[in-house]
């Protein structure tokens, strides 16, 4: 079969073979070719954490690392989707959705939710055979959950005839953040669906989780690469602390409003304000206040940096968001600690910081391309032999977001 696949002009150069590869395991799997492929990337953020759920400011970049969906319409109203990466498959019907989640694999709740959401949306969602593959790290804090429910959307809306545009993205991260509410009972915010969907390569996404408007801001990485460094450890506790972080976040709110009657989230609090009246505020209250009304004062100063082409000093933020997710909002751990510690002690390692919940997971480093063996080698090594893990590495590139690619070899298209 012949895997040449027409490529969206905004996807980076190696399309075709990621794309490529998820047509030839469709044969593999079904038989004949799909008609097309539905991509979505992972996302890192870059700085900006615990601020989407007190209406604040985040900074993600989408990666180039993706979910694959490679999609047949078929004639009746059945949905199968065999998942490659953990050797699975599930079937249901459009016309009888499966009515206990706890019958459904994991994995498949996103695609049941995203099926079930577009149905009652009013938008046209028909039988497809599909086969999900991608290289998203699961479990890593990348979003792998963002992109399998975006891949999932634009399939539907394709296979439906549907249109994907920028208008209709907006409405589809909502819609895909629902899914993860309802479907797999993660209370999450919409910045990742959000940087998945309207990603740009070389542009990081400056996003108002309260107004949804959002600006692609440059970023120019020079001769420096983004790396993530994944923990490899996830502590259970993370959910649990972070309702408790919400909770305090919410108190502060609510005693702050006794000086600040205006307020509604966090993210109306300017730094003034709160030196002015943060005394009267419990002392963990205080802390936690105090790290989310910072962290939203540095996203919008590494958006102005950037907009200079600052790199060094949008290190530095970096670098301030980590100590104070470490010391004032206590997300962090001795592993994410031990990771920055040892990449700052690096020449031409610009920032690093924790990235995602806490507790586990990865960093995000800014680092020169002339010592990345150095800072391979001295991060595995010093991270091994005082934890005893061998920590996960990734080079990133800045990518687009999700994209559809035709297959003119099909002889069953749309």
């Amino acid at each position: 079969m012949k895997t040449d696949l027409l490529r969206d002009d905004t996807a980076p150069e190696n399309t075709p073979q990621r794309v490529g590869s998820a047509a030839e395991k469709f044969e593999e799997v079904f038989g004949g070719s799909p008609a097309f492929i539905a991509s979505a990337p992972g996302r890192v953020n870059l700085i900006g954490e615990h601020t989407d759920y007190n209406d604040g400011y985040v900074f993600p970049v989408a990666i180039d690392k993706y979910i694959n969906i490679a999609v047949r319409p078929v004639s009746d109203r059945r949905i199968r989707f065999h998942a490659l990466d953990v050797n699975d498959s599930y079937e249901f019907s459009l016309d009888r959705l499966p009515e206990k989640l706890a019958e459904v694999p994991a994995w498949s709740r996103y695609l049941l939710g995203v099926a079930s959401l577009l149905g009652a949306s009013g938008k046209k969602v028909s039988g497809i055979d599909a086969v999900i593959t991608g290289d998203v790290p699961v479990g890593a804090g990348l979003s792998s959950s963002a992109a399998l429910s975006v891949a999932g959307a634009l399939a539907f809306l394709t296979a439906g005839g549907e249109e994907s545009g920028t208008d209709v993205r907006k409405a589809l991260a909502a819609l895909c953040q629902r899914v993860e509410h309802e479907f797999a009972g993660v209370n999450c915010g919409i910045m990742d669906q959000t940087i998945s969907l309207l990603g740009r390569e070389d542009r990081a996404l400056f996003l108002d989780c309260r107004s949804l408007d959002y600006e692609h801001v440059p970023l120019d990485l020079g001769d420096h690469v983004i790396a993530i460094c994944n923990t490899k450890v996830k502590r259970e506790l993370a959910a649990s602390e972070y309702n408790k972080r919400r909770a305090e976040c919410e108190r502060g709110v609510a005693l702050l409003k006794q000086w600040l009657p205006g307020i509604a989230a966090l993210r109306d609090v300017g730094l003034a304000d709160l030196k002015k009246y943060e005394e009267e505020l419990p002392p963990l209250t205080q802390k936690r206040c105090r790290y989310v009304v910072e962290e939203n004062a540095r996203v919008l100063a590494a958006a102005a940096v950037l907009r200079e082409g600052s790199l060094v000093e949008f290190g530095s933020l970096m670098n301030a968001s980590h100590a104070g997710l470490r010391d004032a909002y206590e997300v962090s751990c001795r592993e994410l600690d031990l990771l920055t510690e040892i990449a700052c002690s690096i020449t031409g390692v610009l920032g690093s910081r924790m990235t995602g919940a806490g507790f586990g997971g990865c960093t995000v480093n800014i680092v020169h391309r002339d010592v990345l063996e150095t800072f391979q080698g001295r991060v595995t090594a010093a991270y091994c032999e005082q934890t005893g893990i061998e920590p996960d590495i990734y080079l990133c590139n800045v990518s687009g977001g999700a994209s559809v690619f035709w297959n003119p070899e099909a002889s069953n298209g749309i």
